[in-house]
């Protein structure tokens, strides 16, 4: 009776323990860094982890400077007075970088160690897209529990609706080309405003259509520089022209747009080049909610035993994705906004 209760005992506290590995149930510790380039509501999303983690008994190591930071064991403890007042500032607290080391395996193999010797059970990395796939090869590598929140003003994580930042981001390109209409008005000029987002449209798209620029020069779309030039001779040489081009466009960029047209039509342009300013400033009330909220859902599916793929929303709904996604789709601007785009113009 007493080795059959013994062996009872013994089958329930494998379970319990498999049930504690398997579901993240029994997690003290996590880490959270904040990679690649920095978003507007990065820190309203460390903010809700460390807070909403702290409620549910789990100690927060923030990991400085990203995944340089994590390669050299650079972590500092975080509670809730490391977050009073953050919610509303641009930026990361925590630092970010860009680490091309860590496409070697000796590199990644000392970012495993360093977790396990500070003993954290789970990562979240809030980042874009190659933030993502050097947590996946983190995973495969090592088994490193890890989840990530989607944080890129462009826009380019395929799965979900809206990545954190590009409100915040999409709003400063809108404002600063509603400044320089009042320019190209007062002087009848053709402006180029060349707006960020990599290889994505999004910001250009977006900010085109909501600042009434004449036309919209996106990577997914080749340019049509004689409807272009048209367009241009109907408005007339006095009146402003304002063309939004994206970063990533064929031609590339505002500069060489202008340069295309001054050799090819004789036609005098100026250049604005919006730059890092749409990575900065307060983020919106939107990108602070969206910030908030995967921060939580992100604590959530560590403690569920998730892994290997980012939280996010897809039409109104919660959402997880695996990394492994990111190699299969792109993220393509929405093909009746591009429509809508020429239909206004």
């Amino acid at each position: 009776m007493l080795a059959e209760s013994r062996s009872s005992l013994q089958t329930v506290f494998c379970i319990f323990v498999f049930l504690r590995l398997e579901f993240g149930k029994g997690m003290q510790r996590i880490g959270l860094l904040t990679s690649g380039g920095d978003a507007p509501g990065m820190n309203a999303c460390i903010r809700a982890v460390v807070r909403y983690a702290e409620r549910r008994g789990i100690e927060v190591q923030g990991i400085r400077s990203g995944l340089r930071g994590l390669a050299a064991g650079d972590f500092i403890p975080l509670g809730r007075l490391d977050t009073v007042d953050i919610i509303g500032r641009g930026g990361t607290i925590l630092g970010t970088s860009r680490f091309p080391d860590f496409l070697h395996p000796s590199v990644r193999a000392r970012c495993a160690e360093q977790l396990h010797r500070a003993g954290i059970e789970g990562v979240i990395i809030c980042g874009g897209e190659g933030s993502f796939k050097a947590a996946h090869t983190l995973w495969q590598e090592h088994q490193i529990p890890i989840v990530g929140v989607p944080a890129t003003i462009d826009n380019d994580i395929p799965g979900i609706d809206e990545s954190l930042g590009f409100d915040t981001a999409v709003n400063t390109a809108m404002e600063a080309i509603d400044k320089i209409r009042d320019t190209a008005e007062s002087h009848g000029r053709i402006f180029f405003v060349e707006v960020m987002g990599r290889w994505s449209g999004y910001i250009a798209l977006y900010a085109g259509i909501a600042g009434g620029a004449e036309y919209i020069a996106l990577p997914e779309e080749r340019t049509d520089f004689q409807s272009l030039y048209e367009e241009i001779q109907r408005i007339g040489p006095d009146r402003r022209v304002i063309v939004v081009v994206a970063e990533g466009d064929e031609k590339g960029g505002a500069l060489a747009f202008a340069e295309y047209f001054r050799e090819q039509y004789g036609i005098e342009s100026r250049v604005t080049l919006l730059g890092h300013i749409q990575r900065g400033g307060s983020p919106t009330v939107r990108d602070r909610l969206l910030g908030s909220f995967l921060g939580k859902v992100a604590v959530d599916a560590l403690l569920e035993g998730k892994t290997d793929g980012y939280v996010g929303q897809h039409q109104g709904q919660l959402t997880f994705v695996p990394f492994e996604t990111l190699e299969r789709y792109r993220r393509i601007v929405p093909s009746v906004y591009v429509e809508l785009a020429k239909w206004l113009v």
